[in-house]
């Protein structure tokens, strides 16, 4: 077979849990909306060692090497239909865990034999330190400039380390949308319709489950992938933008706020109900997802990237995906919304061939019938383009409606763990399991988690 494809397990990630902010995404481009101009940053900037780039793909046979993340198989389905069309192009994939990925990511990129493509949801210092192609004059030379601005934000990042401004160092395949996958045998016999109104709501339908002896919510926090629900609350609580500049590594920007701290407090206080199963840090994000889909919980919170898979799994109209209500009724709904990030090492190989398989991502019809149908999320692009086709009510439908009504709103931001490096597996993670099991209170874990931030974002 022409493309290799090499997964030494299955690690999560989020969405990193992937990626926006003040609006950003995928919903975006379903919706609809106006593009806005988005200064993309020096077009002369070198993206290579030379300077110069081509916006035509090699015709001599090359072999794009694609470091991912496990769990994410588009890579796989995307490389396979390329070569089909361009034959002298293969792929080797190579795959480790979300965790393992972040960590090693500035030795891959720096290492003789990096990557061509790497998932990258953090850039952290590698802009800084020269370790990524400057994607600009591909972003002048494709017109990427229809894109949604708020699509690409996240992918900028200044030379100064401010994400959100500057020249664009990352593309997606294919913009998620974060929100609760609901039981719908449970719902039906507890009396539940809908999605919830509000906090206070969701809160009355995690009760009504835990009285009918009903798990009230599914998640892991072995791996941290509880941020979710965590993040899910944080959102609602305050306003989005200082959350926002806070991802973003804009100065003074903090994580200790009122938000976050009401956020953790509610967070801690679901799971002293026993709303959350009572060996939660020992559940990963893989267990967390086959034991919703059998049966085990009547809420979820996940993104629209398992659509397929659990439609898949439990029949089609087995469950349904809704958004994270706001605090109050009638608020505008916040949700994570991210870009699968990959980004092109500046040691690559094949940058430009590289550049144009992106470039395809985003605009070949098939290409991006691909990114609907394995990921459930948004191709992206240009929101002029012809959209996919999906099954009427199937969970990748709701979410590609979840995903626009969040875009209307102006509520997409990017993952709380992709403000750094190393604050997903060194922070969240670990403070997480700790708030959730009576070992820390949650004025103590706002702090924690602010203290790791500024150490690392200080080198």
């Amino acid at each position: 077979m022409a493309h290799k494809s090499n997964r030494p397990g299955e690690g999560r990630r989020a969405a990193s849990l992937r990626s926006w902010r003040p609006a950003v995404t995928a919903a975006i481009a379903v919706s609809g909306l106006v593009l806005a101009g988005c200064a993309p940053g020096s077009p002369e900037a070198s993206p290579t060692a030379s300077g110069k780039v081509s916006l035509k793909l090699p015709s001599d046979k090359i072999t794009i090497k694609i470091q991912d993340e496990a769990g994410f198989p588009v890579t796989d389905n995307l490389a396979d239909e390329f070569t089909k069309q361009h034959p002298n192009v293969t792929f080797k994939v190579v795959r480790d865990s979300f965790a393992n990925l972040t960590a090693n990511a500035p030795r891959l990129l720096a290492s003789a034999d990096a990557p061509d493509l790497i998932r990258l949801p953090t850039m952290g210092d590698t802009v800084k330190d020269g370790l990524l192609t400057n994607l600009d004059p591909y972003f002048k030379g494709y017109g990427w400039d229809k894109f949604s601005a708020g699509q690409l934000a996240a992918s900028r990042m200044s030379a100064e380390g401010v994400r959100g401004e500057g020249s664009l160092y990352q593309m997606g395949l294919g913009y998620s949308v974060t929100g609760i996958y609901v039981n719908q045998k449970y719902a039906k016999r507890l009396g539940l319709s809908g999605a919830p109104s509000t906090i206070a709501e969701l809160e009355r339908w995690m009760a009504k489950a835990k009285a009918a002896k009903i798990l009230p919510v599914q998640i892991g926090m072995q791996d941290g992938v509880g941020t979710f629900a965590l993040q899910s609350l944080i959102n609602q609580y305050g306003d989005k933008t200082d959350l926002v500049n806070w991802m973003f590594n804009k100065p003074d920007a903090t994580f200790d706020t009122e938000a976050s701290l009401k956020g953790a407090t509610t967070f801690k206080k679901w799971a002293d109900a026993g709303y959350f199963p009572s060996d939660v840090n020992a559940i990963n994000y893989t267990t967390m997802l086959s034991n919703f889909q059998a049966g085990k919980g009547l809420l979820m919170f996940d993104g629209n990237w398992d659509a397929a898979k659990t439609d898949k799994a439990m029949g089609e109209g087995a469950a349904r995906f809704v958004l994270a209500p706001p605090a109050t009724a009638g608020g505008a709904h916040v949700a994570m919304g991210a870009a699968n990030s990959f980004a092109i090492p500046a040691k690559a190989k094949h940058a430009d061939a590289a550049a144009f398989f992106l470039d395809w991502i985003h605009t070949d019809p098939k290409a991006r019938q691909i990114v609907v149908d394995v990921t459930g999320a948004s191709p992206g692009g240009d929101p002029s383009q012809k959209l996919p086709k999906v099954k009427d009510g199937s969970l990748i439908a709701q979410a590609l409606a979840a995903s626009a009504k969040v875009g209307s709103d102006d509520g997409f931001v990017d993952f709380m763990a992709n403000s750094t490096a190393g604050i997903y597996a060194g922070a969240f993670q670990p403070y997480e399991q700790k708030l959730l099991t009576r070992r820390m209170e949650p004025k103590a874990f706002v702090a924690a988690i602010q203290e790791y931030y500024a150490k690392e974002l200080a080198g």
